[in-house]
This record gives C-alpha cells, sequence and structure tokens, in this order.
C-alpha cells in the first residue's frame, strides 16, 4: 500500500487520542472519530448506530481515500458492582456500546477496510485477571475477543490482520474517573511495576500493530499491562 490511512474511533481522548498521535507519528493519514463532544477535524459517530458507523467510513474515506487500518478504541466502562446487585441498566450500557458498538464497527472495517490492511481493537486484561465487581464490564470486552478471533479468520484470504489490544490499568480520564487516590494506588499495586500504564505506552503497541513490523501477528490479544497477567 502507498497511501498509510487510518481511523481510529474514539482518537479524541485517552487511548484513542494518543493512537492518533502515535500513527501520524509514524506517517500516517489518520481521521477519528469522537462521541459528544466538538472536535477540530473529528467525524461524530455513535456506535450503537451502524448507519452512523457507516457515514464515519464514508466520511473518513472522502477525505483520506481507502483506509488501510482501523482502531476501534471507543467504549465505556461503568461504576463497579457485585453481579447480584449490579443495576441492568448499567449492563444494558455496557452491551450497547462495548459489544454492539464495537460489533459495528468491525463489521463496517471488514468491508471497508483495504486489502492487505489491518483492523485493532481495544480490549482489556481484566478478561483474564478477574477481579470481584468487574464481571460485567470484563464479559463485554471478552465478547470483543471473540470478534475479533473470528474476524482474523475470515479476512485472512484478503491479506487483513486482525488484532486485539488488552491494556491493563491506564492513567486516563475514563480509567480516574471515581476513584480516589486510595483507589488509583490499588490499581498501580496490580502490576509489579507498583503503577499504572500510560495512554502512550499503549499507543505505540497499536502503532506496531499497525505497522509492516507485524506483517506476521494476525488474531492475537497482546496485553500492554505492566506485568498484570
Amino acid at each position: 500500500m502507498t497511501e498509510k490511512t487510518a481511523l481510529v474511533f474514539g482518537g479524541s481522548r485517552g487511548i484513542g487520542a494518543a493512537s492518533v498521535d502515535a500513527l501520524r507519528a509514524d506517517g500516517w493519514n489518520v481521521a477519528f472519530t469522537y462521541a459528544s463532544s466538538a472536535e477540530s477535524g473529528g467525524i461524530r459517530a455513535d456506535l450503537r448506530d451502524a448507519a452512523s458507523v457507516e457515514l464515519a467510513f464514508q466520511e473518513a474515506q472522502a477525505t483520506l481515500g481507502p483506509i488501510s487500518c482501523v482502531v476501534a478504541s471507543a467504549g465505556i466502562n461503568v461504576p463497579p458492582g457485585p453481579l447480584a446487585s449490579f443495576p441492568p441498566e448499567r449492563m444494558r450500557d455496557l452491551v450497547e456500546t462495548n459489544i454492539i458498538g464495537a460489533f459495528n464497527v468491525l463489521q463496517a472495517a471488514a468491508r471497508h477496510v483495504a486489502d492487505d490492511g489491518s483492523i485493532i481493537a481495544l480490549t482489556t486484561s481484566l478478561v483474564r485477571h478477574a477481579a470481584p465487581g468487574l464481571g460485567p464490564y470484563s464479559a463485554s470486552k471478552a465478547a470483543v475477543e471473540s470478534l475479533l478471533r473470528s474476524a482474523a479468520r475470515e479476512l485472512a484470504p484478503r491479506g487483513v490482520r486482525v488484532n486485539g489490544v488488552a491494556p491493563g490499568p491506564i492513567d486516563t480520564d475514563l480509567f480516574r474517573a471515581g476513584k480516589d487516590e486510595a483507589a488509583v494506588a490499588r490499581s498501580a499495586a496490580m502490576s509489579p511495576f507498583n503503577r499504572v500504564g500510560r495512554p502512550e505506552e499503549v499507543a505505540a503497541t497499536i502503532a506496531f500493530l499497525a505497522s509492516d513490523k507485524a506483517s506476521w501477528i494476525s488474531g492475537q490479544i497482546v496485553q500492554p499491562n505492566g506485568g498484570l497477567v
């Protein structure tokens, strides 16, 4: 491919924004979406609406041409809680955004990504590190990993690589929401390095998977988590 073009869903903040920066630093032409707050140069998209996702691809392609990399970074978390008392409405929110939203993005990516391109989606190391109160969130991301693994097999004949990136705790606004410093310290203690990760550390993994250096990596879940699991 002569042009390196990428579309990052959820690229206005946190890991998504860091991924936009990392890809651009590697020479990619990048478009990104946002959900609510207007961002200069961004494309508004509602992941829960397949038609909105499709329009985002069309707008990105009109600007950049064929898209050779898609990053599905957008998602939500909700306050944790034990399964016995977890509010059903919170579970529905997780399903609608993290599962249905990811499905919409990955389905459209499978149709639009250029041959020999790549698709990368964010999940979480908590799929493999069980923690009280986090089962619903982890379950929503486990579904994303199942979609990725199947898509990797389905798209391999076109030379498209499909991978997941599953961070541990990362210092973003989403991570810090509702946490005091003691809670942040507990998260830091989950890693033998006794700190939480930085968005740019995850973005570097995403940029690597998007690059030709990762030409023999597909169907994998890569875990930048500081030794959490």
